[in-house]
């Protein structure tokens, strides 16, 4: 029997969904109808109250909401009958008569005065609001401005703010010709509890809310694109698809597109951080190091002025330099004595490219790049227990799901647009469970807020394995059948009672089973984990707890079911999957596999080094030790992301030689011999895959400044230099090769990723979406079956004590990214974000003796630095918390460069400190 609803609209039948409304249909068929309060774009619900899309229904004495009605068997709609239109020109005037003239429009290309056009309406016999009913214009954020003389209350932004993105700031206050648009408590907008995701903006349909940049002084807009591109975002892993308007070559402002990752929503970065690719500190040309300008370890180099450490060169100096510099060390130190950092920033082609020049023409397999200090720990466990490193479902599956667990990650902040699925999944009514020593926002939605003790991980959750085992929850078909260790992980977990380690990791023992029961007998429960869980000397013990808690219950392979580290930077997946990785080629086939090098070395015609390389810290040290003696560093920047920074930057001073690629003068350039220029996202083509596995086409929106090159054609140049006889002419071409040795690629082509935009790997067949969830059937090891490897406590490396009694860990800020080249430069982000602090609990404020922004001192074992106090309850009494992006207080002077014994990857989230109250400018004085 079928479903579809048979009704006559205009004199023609169609055929209706349960699900549409009038409007859907007859947009559908081709049929324009006004609308200015209803958004067709994903996640916006028909609230029906501007009644600007009414039509005709044979019958029914009053005219119908199109947007809200549901089409009846038999009905017979007039969308376009006199009185409709006579109607619906009414409610359009009306709504003019109160909007500022035309000619002075916030926004003339507004949806509203479109549709005005359209209808014939430019100005409205009905008297207007008084000038004093009229809100005052709201300048106060530094990216949008409220016009709300413009606003007709259909509610967009209310809809967008707390039922898209869910941040709950818009609201309306008011009653009567009095109601209006308020932030929070009717604060100014730019002193709310705004996030500046700007969904408000993208859905207006008057100006109201818009962009300031587009703007002038009168609130007028006076900026308007040529031309739209769509391309994606540069920052983090979700993978964002985003419209950018162009006009006289720049970025104007940009919206989100329907990507499947993003379905058109975007976070402050993506929507306003773009114009650090204007930004006057870019590279423009290539440079190299004066002869009067020594390496020195703990320089400040000023990045708008470079000329007093280096001079300019031409591509053909300062390529034969920069590739002279490596082959005198390779021939007087042989292939151990080189490495390369690439990046996570690059294309998939990219990272592909350095690579195998770092495998092919260095001889060494000394490559890595920033995976090794963000989840080198889960992709070790994950590898070891399922066969891959990448997620088994998307991070939209969490509509799917039961019970959801975010663990050891801050979405809101690090991956805003993925935790507005998680947010809209509670809405719905699933249960979330955020576990982490400090709260967040996502702990507002939380059904419970599992605050643990830091470093205590593997004793929370092996209990809660321990309550799965014990009750007998687990799923004992799917554990015989799918799974190996089920008998050592019972026996281990014995010890790891609710009750015992309430002690050790703070968590009541009901609470622990609470949560063990819910996820254990849950139909579908997936866990999403981020750098909370890996950056631990004990990261991987950490994810293995995690993945055995979703093998032991059979929360794996079906929608809503699955394991998700949320990945950090926005191409991290792809460059692991191209072989930017020490021990593996691409998609993580071993080095020390001989017919796995057999086929690399046939298939790049050299031969290759059988032994694994060295990871990012690994090659920090083996400069100290006098091993490595020359670098390549593409688009990375670890003097300021490497642990213990003095450390890491007197490496780099003492390298022979020092090759940097990048878009700015970073702080690794500081050491450089030879600088060359590279492109932004926003300035090549290339693919880029984002944490859901998802293949992107990324595509020029602007221009590359001065002689600044795509990263792919410098790679080759240097590798001509090495004796490799490349010759690609362009991504797609290197797309193709890699394809051909990747095999998560197959049925991907480069022509279908730029016409689709984006593929799922793996992929069927061309003709065939990819695969979202993974692992119905089996795991990819040699026999079908995952690893159980059960885990012992460990204790943080480094544990307060008298001289350092506090618990310092690291982070990023919404804000900003990373190392902060790129949205420190960024002016809205640098605005709203721009210096940096120190977060504590109000009472550890107290206890100090300072208020917050008062300067203070936070000392570790390895160097000081000097911050403001910033009052957070997110942040438990005996912690401190730092993001790790402002040079002038780099974190990273701090942290401990002890690595996990399997993953390599450094404690960031865990080490001693102690802070006090810094001397004011006057004491310092005396």
């Amino acid at each position: 029997m079928s479903d579809t609803i048979r009704f006559t609209l205009d004199g023609r039948e169609v055929g209706a969904s349960p699900e549409e409304s009038i409007w859907q249909v007859a947009q559908r068929c081709g049929t324009d109808i006004p609308h200015l309060c209803y958004s067709p774009e994903p996640g916006y619900r028909a609230d029906g109250n501007c009644r600007a899309c009414m039509v005709e229904i044979e019958g029914e004495r009053v005219l119908a909401a199109s947007c809200i009605r549901k089409p009846a068997e038999g009905m017979v709609v007039h969308s376009a009958s006199n009185r409709a239109a006579k109607a619906r020109a009414m409610v359009m005037e009306m709504l003019v008569a109160d909007q500022p003239a035309k000619t002075d429009a916030h926004d003339p290309t507004s949806k509203l005065w479109a549709w005005a056009d359209r209808m014939g309406v430019s100005e409205s016999r009905l008297p207007a609001h008084s000038f004093a009913e009229v809100p005052a214009p709201d300048p106060s954020h530094p990216a949008m401005r409220v016009n709300l003389d413009a606003c007709i209350h259909c509610n967009l932004c209310v809809r967008a703010c707390r039922e898209v993105q869910v941040n709950d700031v818009i609201g309306m206050s008011g009653r009567g010709h009095t109601a209006k648009i308020t932030f929070d408590f009717d604060d100014p907008m730019g002193r709310s509890t705004c996030v500046a995701c700007g969904e408000c903006v993208q859905t207006c349909p008057t100006g109201a809310l818009m962009e300031a940049r587009l703007l002038n002084e009168d609130g007028v807009r006076v900026e308007f694109e040529q031309q739209t591109i769509q391309s994606g975002c540069p920052f983090c892993g979700v993978g964002c698809q985003i419209d950018y308007h162009v006009a006289d070559g720049e970025i104007l402002y940009a919206d989100g597109a329907d990507g499947p990752a993003n379905q058109n929503r975007l976070c402050v970065k993506g929507r306003f951080g773009f114009d650090y690719q204007s930004s006057p500190e870019r590279l423009t040309v290539p440079l190299i190091r004066r002869d009067d300008a020594p390496k020195e370890p703990h320089a400040k180099l000023d990045p708008a002025n470079p000329y007093t450490h280096f001079r300019e060169a031409t591509w053909e100096e300062a390529l034969d330099r920069a590739a002279g510099g490596l082959n005198e060390v390779l021939k007087r130190d042989g292939s151990q004595a080189l490495a390369g950092f690439g990046s996570a920033k690059c294309s998939n082609e990219e990272a592909y490219l350095f690579q195998k020049l770092v495998r092919a023409g260095f001889g060494t397999n000394n490559v890595d790049h920033c995976t090794r200090l963000c989840h080198a720990s889960s992709v070790a466990a994950l590898m070891e227990a399922i066969g891959t490193g990448a997620v088994t479902a998307p991070f939209n599956a969490a509509k799917d799901a039961e019970v959801i667990i975010v663990i050891g990650a801050n979405p809101t902040e690090n991956h805003p647009v993925a935790a507005t699925f998680i947010k809209n999944a509670v809405k719905r009514g699933k249960r979330l469970y955020v576990v982490d020593p400090r709260r967040q926002m996502l702990s507002r939605h939380a059904t419970r807020h599992l605050q643990f003790k830091p470093g205590s991980d593997v004793a929370l959750l092996n209990a809660m394995i321990h309550t799965i085992i014990e009750e007998q929850l687990y799923d004992r078909q799917y554990v015989a059948a799918r799974t190996h260790g089920f008998e050592e992980l019972v026996e281990k977990v014995r010890q790891f009672s609710p009750e015992e380690m309430e002690a050790v990791c703070g968590v009541p023992a009901d609470v622990i089973r609470e949560v063990a029961r819910d996820y254990a007998r849950s139909e579908a429960s997936i866990i999403f984990w981020g750098m909370g869980i890996s950056q631990h000397v004990h990261g991987t013990d950490n994810a293995r707890c995690l993945i055995q808690l979703a093998l032991i219950t059979g929360q794996v392979g079906r929608p809503g079911t699955g394991l998700h580290p949320l990945r950090g930077q926005n191409n991290v997946q792809g460059a692991s999957d191209a072989g930017l990785i020490p021990m593996v080629y691409p998609d993580y086939q071993s080095v020390a596999k001989q017919e796995i090098r057999d086929l690399f070395e046939d298939f790049w015609g050299t031969d290759l080094d059988p032994k694994a390389g060295l990871t990012v810290v690994e090659i920090i040290n083996a400069i100290h030790e006098g091993q490595i003696k020359a670098m390549y560093v593409l688009g990375e920047n670890p003097a300021m992301s490497d642990p213990d920074q003095h450390h890491a930057r007197e490496a780099l001073a003492r390298l022979d030689h020092l090759v940097v690629q990048d878009i700015f003068l970073t702080e690794t350039a500081y050491y450089a011999d030879v600088i060359l220029p590279a492109t932004s996202y926003y300035e090549k083509w290339g693919t880029f895959t984002n944490t859901n596995r998802q293949v992107q086409i990324g595509e020029p929106v602007v221009a590359p400044p001065g002689q600044a090159r795509p990263d792919w054609q410098t790679v080759q140049e240097i590798a001509t230099r090495m004796d490799l006889d490349w010759t690609y002419q362009s991504p797609a071409e290197v797309f193709t090769e890699m394809a051909q040795v990747m095999p998560s690629l197959k049925n991907i082509t480069w022509d279908r990723v730029v016409r689709e935009r984006s593929v799922t790997y793996p992929c069927d067949a061309p003709d065939r979406p990819g695969n979202e969830i993974l692992f119905a059937e089996s795991f990819p090891t040699e026999d079908g079956r995952a690893r159980i490897v059960p885990t012992d406590l460990l204790p943080p490396d480094e544990l307060p004590d008298a001289a350092y009694p506090m618990v310092l860990t690291t982070g990023r800020l919404l804000e900003h990214w990373h190392t902060g080249a790129m949205t420190r430069r960024a002016s809205v982000l640098e605005d709203i974000e721009p210096e940096p602090t120190v977060a504590m609990h109000p009472r550890q404020l107290r206890t100090l003796g300072v208020e917050a922004g008062d300067m203070v001192r936070v000392a570790t074992r390895r160097g000081e630095i000097a911050l403001k106090a910033r009052r957070d309850r997110n942040v438990p009494e005996g912690m401190l918390f730092i993001p790790f992006c402002f040079e002038e207080a780099a974190a990273n002077i701090l942290t401990n460069p002890q690595l996990d014994p399997f993953g390599k990857i450094p404690e960031f989230k865990f080490c001693a400190a102690r802070i006090e109250p810094a001397a004011q400018p006057a004491e310092a004085a005396e």
